[in-house]
């Protein structure tokens, strides 16, 4: 599945000028959220290929979906109907997909077209302009996004993993050999001190273990269950705890705010050339003050709804008050939801800060470090930093569940084979 999405990554579009388009690109038009949009789709957009797109028309219908479901009570219903509600809302999340990545693929193609108005050569072929190139890349780029959701959806169903987010890591990491040997070409040409270089990657390890430690750290419940005496038999009566993550949600948050701040800079390429349209573009560039308060507003939102919509403090409750499970000093039920939910909402407001910070901080750095020269706060900023640290630790997390799950297995078949004879 990744070979073939790295495939289509370099598939262009036909009627590209693909020697004007990457003349036009090297001129430094590529920049701000374009540029963080290139590095997730693994620099599609900047070859303007049919996985231009890629998996982000897939999260924002998500994360639409789910916000409905919070509100109207169609989808909640679908929400309480199981496994057949969840095949409904699947559906309903690859139509939107769809739709989203239609209205995407209008904005690459109007800024397309103003890369074509603006560059020395045309970047696509006179032959395919007006409508005809609008309508051709629109449906190769909606088309291409049914694909990276098809891959996605199969890798998240029959693979390890979740399929989204391994296809943006796979985007990341493609872009970083370019990135660190331009990084080694600028210390040999001396356009950066051995020194500077030195500072960035002692920055570069400090983010990373932050990140780390934002992902593994916990604060432990602790749960006792009674002692249950069946004939001679003693049941419970063991202490626990309950682990509870400071970042429940992960690295969604980042992925769904990212896919958030992506539709109004697209939906500003649509807007003619004036005062206005320069303006939002000012407002929204990476980096800029409103742009960072916004995003890092947007990652603490995320990181409270995904939380609600992942962990249910009732359900958990519940099923501790069924296998006689209580935490000293509550009483098994109501009380008990309601205290985790409160610890949950306390430790939940740290996280969540700290996922804003280090997307934010890590860019700042990098930038003032850099000069902005050589993508680095690209390559390994906040945002792409910390997706690259959650989707590795969960992805080798799971690894390990599997792992141990057939090594249980096994062991409990041998052990049968041996009761047998």
């Amino acid at each position: 599945m990744v070979v073939l999405y790295r495939l289509g990554g370099h598939v262009p579009l036909p009627g590209i000028n693909m020697a004007a388009l990457q003349q036009a690109f090297g001129q430094g038009e590529m920049g701000g959220l374009f540029g963080l949009y290139d590095m997730f789709v693994g620099g599609a957009f900047r070859r303007a290929t049919i996985f231009a797109t890629g998996i982000m028309p897939y999260i924002t219908a998500s994360i639409i979906i789910q916000l409905l479901g919070a509100v109207i009570p169609f989808f909640q219903r679908l929400q309480r109907e199981g496994e057949e509600g969840r095949r409904k809302i699947t559906q309903y999340t690859r139509y939107g997909a769809l739709f989203i990545a239609a209205a995407q693929s209008l904005g690459m193609v109007a800024y397309l077209q103003n890369l074509n108005a603006s560059s020395q050569a045309p970047v696509i072929i006179t032959a395919l302009t007006g409508w005809k190139f609008t309508l051709m890349a629109i449906i190769s780029l909606t088309t291409g996004s049914a694909i990276i959701m098809w891959l996605a959806e199969l890798m998240t169903e029959k693979g390890i993993g979740n399929g989204m987010s391994i296809l943006i890591l796979v985007g990341i990491v493609s872009r970083l050999p370019t990135t660190f040997f331009q990084e080694a070409v600028l210390v040999m040409e001396g356009g950066r001190s051995i020194f500077t270089e030195f500072i960035v990657v002692l920055g570069i390890l400090f983010f990373i273990a932050c990140a780390i430690l934002l992902s593994q750290g916990t604060r432990q419940i602790p749960v006792q269950y009674a002692r249950k005496v069946a004939g001679r038999k003693v049941y419970g009566g063991s202490a626990t705890h309950l682990p509870l993550r400071i970042n429940a949600a992960g690295v969604i948050p980042i992925i769904f705010a990212s896919a958030v701040m992506f539709i109004p800079t697209l939906f500003i390429s649509l807007l003619p050339d004036g005062g206005i349209k320069q303006v939002l573009t000012s407002a929204l560039s990476g980096g800029s003050f409103f742009y960072n308060i916004f995003y890092g507003t947007i990652i603490v939102f995320f990181a409270y709804f995904y939380t609600a919509v992942i962990f249910n403090p009732v359900d958990v409750a519940e099923n501790m008050k069924k296998y006689g499970g209580f935490i000293p000093g509550r009483r098994p039920g109501k009380q008990t939801s309601e205290y985790i939910d409160k610890v949950l909402t306390r430790i939940t407001l740290p996280g969540a800060i700290g996922l804003a910070l280090i997307a934010i901080v890590p860019v700042w750095f990098l930038q003032g470090a850099t000069g902005g020269s050589g993508g680095l706060q690209y390559a390994v900023g906040g945002t792409t930093l910390l997706i690259l640290v959650g989707v590795i630790i969960d992805t080798l997390q799971q690894v390990e569940s599997h792992l141990l799950m057939r090594h249980y297995d096994g062991f409990m078949k041998k052990g049968r084979i041996r009761g047998r004879r």
